[in-house]
């Protein structure tokens, strides 16, 4: 006995896919930014800094890993969400998630050698997030991003 599919069954299981191409890209830039807390922070100042150094020669620190990090999830967070919600409240949203995900990155610092939890963090992960919803709001880039997420 054949089975053949409805066409409203083939409707479902493409926007369960498409839900799960958009989670993807979220999902991988926690997973690096968790990984990158996890490194302890000698190897972070004798490994890791040198190395960005040598192609960033102005870099002291890692505060601009933390704009960085967070504008790319914020990115990736508004590609996940669509144009499901009002923008004002998306750009909320994006934001409080990107924040909470940055204290549970403070927390896990935690329990990682050499590594504290850091206020001046979490405010930078907030400001990056921040930047990645306000540069997706302003209208131009916002077509054009809209067109992209089709």
């Amino acid at each position: 006995m054949k089975q053949t599919m409805s066409k409203a069954d083939s409707q479902i299981v493409h926007r369960r896919s498409s839900r799960l191409v958009r989670i993807l890209p979220a999902i991988a830039c926690m997973a690096l930014i968790f990984i990158m807390s996890a490194q302890p922070g000698s190897e972070l100042d004798t490994v890791f800094l040198p190395w960005f150094q040598e192609l960033f020669p102005a870099m002291e620190g890692f505060d601009w890993g933390h704009y960085i990090a967070y504008f790319v999830l914020g990115v990736t967070f508004d590609w996940m969400a669509g144009a499901r919600f009002r923008r004002i409240v998306a750009c909320c949203l994006i934001v409080l998630a990107c924040t909470l995900y940055g204290l549970t990155d403070e927390v896990h610092q935690l329990f990682v050698e050499g590594r504290t939890f850091d206020l001046h963090d979490l405010l930078h992960d907030a400001i990056g997030a921040s930047a990645a919803v306000l540069l997706l709001s302003v209208p131009a880039i916002r077509r054009r991003w809209q067109a992209l997420m089709r």
